[in-house]
């Protein structure tokens, strides 16, 4: 790709932003080497990597990518044999863990449309039992773990046993009032590894022993006595047994990875290209990119494109097509109103489509893939090479022409400029037939009317302009395709304030052909804006009967939900009414079969109670259905306050007013745990009875617990499981009686049940704080609590 279209067109400055997306260095890398391709099927692939990586992250969240480490030198030093240090097999095996934990993040996904990064995930190799031995073997760059091996943990167990021991020695040595009188300070210190005493230099013959170091002032001697020498000799034997230990795990493990070796340098390849790629999709979620599609024909359709690199909130969408019907496109306008940045859109869009990146634009976009992007944008005036702005364009320009070939993009920004208008507007013209007759996909601005005219009568080439607004004086940065630009310098001078005088007279001097030719701009500019407008209002019109309909559908679906309710409803009630007839019935039959055995008066009596019984029975069934009779069906309230209660008919759920009725008649109802917004027409008031405390029993229990509960609780001796229930049930009665604030006396002890009553108090609903008492509330031994 062309060096100076990657700088002109601020290509490095995606890279940068999409760099802070990889999360290892090797990734970044990979960010580094990316360049635009012109291999279709290769660019195909790149885009499908990174959607499948954006649909990945959308389903699953954030992706698993741990740390990637560059470990193909530790490799090396495994495969001849050597041993690697703690600190880089703990490098090694964070590195495993990550290609494990990603393969599995990513083989577990159901679809099948992740087919790309399930074939790179394939060719990981995982080795678990090599990181659980790293990891149960190293504690930090610098130390392996006792449970290394058991070897190592019994050699470790006669270490901490020989140096209690010499410990204990040297104690009852410089504890003893001989040697305090020889010491300088009665202390164990080590030297070169050995424990020593330290003597003062004119006892040292009271001190039989190896001098090992002296202080400074030459005061002090340190000392290693007689009496433990052995014992230090015993310990140094002993670190070396360690130190062999270590290094024979270390060759261990080292080993393993030496026959693997070839595997984890794949697998350390792979991750930093799945970084990589999903560098690629967070970069597309952040700007809001889609995959474009792609043809190999020479044809561009942006829908709504932002510039990447300028604000989301700043932006303005711009719509491009080239390549179907016309393959020259010709972009005029006053400026500072965005031709350079539409052009920059263009050119920067199919570098990252080639690039396999997604672009901020909206579906329906396509782009094609062009062997070269030629871009001569913005002012190249070279001092050094006394080349003027003119020289410099040209020279640009004339080393396109002679590479440019029709599977090309060329982007040329003020075409001609900078020297006179006539011979530059003739020499725009004939650069523009050039590239067109060689079949060149070619984008310009200019500001000389001449090609206006000359895109007008060329089959081929389409004029384009970006939008000025003369009411606000400033541009809208719109680009429209079709329509030439019109300089509006006479109206922009006019609402300045220049005087009609002079600008009529400047119409004078402006040709009659030229003054047609911007009037049927304008005429066309107009009747744009006017079928815009009306295109909008159709627009928001259709949108609004789209919402009636779908409001009407939805209220209807909620009614016929309503009905189904009741009718289901009405049936299990019948049916329930039905089997309780059928029991009773069968219950008096059998009763009535029974009769036949009594006599006289005694069955007289039987029957008549049967008889009464059946007529309960019938009248049951035949009772009225009673509303209540707190609620009116008829009508809706015609007033509503706030906290009163009504029921909300299309959910059949009582619930409490929170706000009044706004204009509309909307208002908010809580019903349960949920807050609802419904029109008055949909509730009906009910005039509720309070339930009064004589009718219930929480007055008294209200009553009792404040008259009984104490404003401490005594937990000491009890296992912190019994404390917990106790606390639970104690501080729910202290809240029912209204207590600001309880102590809870645990005591001091080992602190265990301390601890964890702070662990319970964190997590209490009716906790509002708490803190250790202070002196003379008890200390430690208590912990304060407020209550909420």
């Amino acid at each position: 790709m062309n060096e100076r279209t990657i700088r002109v067109l601020e290509y490095e400055k995606i890279k940068e932003i999409l760099k802070k997306h990889a999360t290892s260095r090797l990734g970044k890398e990979f960010v580094e080497e990316l360049v635009p391709i012109k291999e279709y099927n290769e660019a195909k692939h790149r885009l499908m990597e990174t959607t499948e990586a954006v649909s990945l992250i959308i389903q699953k969240g954030s992706v698993p990518i741990g740390p990637i480490y560059d470990v193909e030198r530790y490799m090396k030093i495994a495969e001849i044999g050597s041993y690697l240090y703690p600190g880089q097999l703990l490098e090694v095996g964070d590195t495993l863990r990550t290609a494990r934990i990603l393969k599995n993040f990513i083989k577990t996904t159901e679809s099948e449309d992740f087919s790309p990064l399930q074939s790179l995930v394939s060719n990981i190799s995982t080795y678990k039992n090599i990181e659980e031995r790293i990891d149960q073997a190293i504690i930090s760059e610098d130390e392996l773990s006792d449970n290394a091996s058991p070897t190592l943990r019994n050699i470790r167990r006669q270490i901490e046993n020989k140096n209690t021991a010499v410990r204990n020695k040297l104690n009852s040595m410089i504890n003893s009032s001989r040697m305090q009188k020889v010491l300088q300070d009665a202390i164990i210190t080590i030297r070169q590894d050995r424990f020593v005493v330290p003597v003062k230099a004119e006892n040292k013959k009271d001190v039989p022993g190896l001098v090992h170091d002296q202080s400074s002032s030459g005061a002090t001697l340190f000392i290693e006595p007689m009496a433990i020498v052995e014992m230090n000799n015993e310990l140094k034997e002993l670190r070396l047994k360690e130190k062999a230990e270590i290094e024979k795990i270390l060759r261990e493990i080292s080993s393993q990875l030496g026959e693997v070796s070839e595997n984890i340098k794949i697998n350390q390849e792979i991750l930093a290209k799945i970084d990589f790629i999903f560098a690629k999709a967070k970069l597309s979620i952040s700007m809001k990119g889609i995959e474009p599609q792609l043809n190999n024909n020479g044809y561009i359709r942006i829908k709504n494109g932002r510039h990447p690199l300028i604000k989301a909130d700043e932006v303005v969408p711009t719509n491009i097509w080239l390549g179907d019907k016309f393959n020259t496109l010709v972009i005029t306008g006053p400026n500072t109103g965005g031709k350079t940045v539409t052009l920059k859109t263009l050119g920067l869009m199919v570098l990252m489509t080639q690039s396999g990146l997604h672009i901020p634009a909206d579906y329906g976009t396509e782009i094609s893939i062009f062997n070269t992007i030629y871009a001569d944008i913005g002012d190249e005036q070279s001092i050094e090479q006394s080349l003027s702005t003119f020289s410099s364009h040209m020279t640009n320009i004339v080393e396109i022409l002679k590479n440019v070939s029709d599977k090309d993009l060329v982007i040329l920004d003020e075409l001609g400029s900078g020297t006179d208008p006539t011979e530059g507007a003739a020499l725009a013209m004939a650069i523009l037939t050039h590239l067109y007759d060689k079949g060149v996909k070619t984008v310009a601005t200019t500001h000389y009317s001449e090609l206006k005219q000359f895109a007008l009568a060329k089959e081929g080439i389409e004029n384009a302009s970006v939008e000025f607004d003369v009411e606000t004086l400033s541009p809208t940065y719109r680009l429209l395709i079709g329509i030439p630009g019109k300089s509006n310098a006479l109206e922009i001078s006019r609402r300045l304030g220049l005087s009609e005088e002079i600008i009529n007279k400047s119409r004078e001097f402006i040709t009659s052909e030229d003054i047609e030719f911007e009037e049927i701009i304008s005429t066309i500019e107009n009747n744009r804006k006017t079928a815009e407008e009306e295109r909008d209002e159709a627009i928001k019109l259709r949108l609004q009967v789209q919402k009636l309909k779908e409001d009407y559908e939805e209220k209807y679906k909620r009614l016929q939900q309503q009905k189904n309710r009741e009718i289901k409803t009405a049936k299990e009630e019948a049916r329930k009414i039905l089997k309780e007839s059928k029991e009773k019935a069968d219950e008096i039959i059998k009763e009535l079969r029974n009769i036949s055995k009594d006599v006289g008066r005694e069955r007289n009596k039987r029957i008549e109670e049967l008889r009464k019984k059946m007529k309960g029975s019938i009248e049951d069934l035949h009772e009225p259905v009673n509303f209540d009779e707190d609620i009116s069906v008829s009508e809706p309230p015609k007033s509503l306050n706030i906290g009163d209660t009504v029921k909300v008919l299309n959910i059949n759920q009582k619930g409490e007013v929170l706000t009044q009725p706004n204009q509309n008649g909307e208002l908010t109802v809580q019903v349960g745990i949920m807050k609802i917004n419904v029109n008055l027409s949909n509730v009906r008031l009910i005039k509720e009875r309070k339930t009064s405390d004589k009718n219930t029993n929480i007055g008294n229990i209200m009553k009792t617990k404040t008259q009984n509960i104490k404003k401490e609780i005594d937990l000491r001796g009890q296992t912190l499981e019994e404390a917990s229930i106790e606390l639970d049930k104690y501080l729910d009665d202290a809240y029912l009686a209204k207590l600001e604030q309880v102590i809870i006396i645990h005591g001091k002890g080992t602190g265990a049940l301390r601890k964890g009553i702070k662990n319970f108090l964190r997590g209490h609903a009716h906790v509002k704080a708490f803190r250790e008492g202070i002196y003379g509330e008890g200390g430690s031994g208590v912990t304060i609590v407020d209550l909420k």
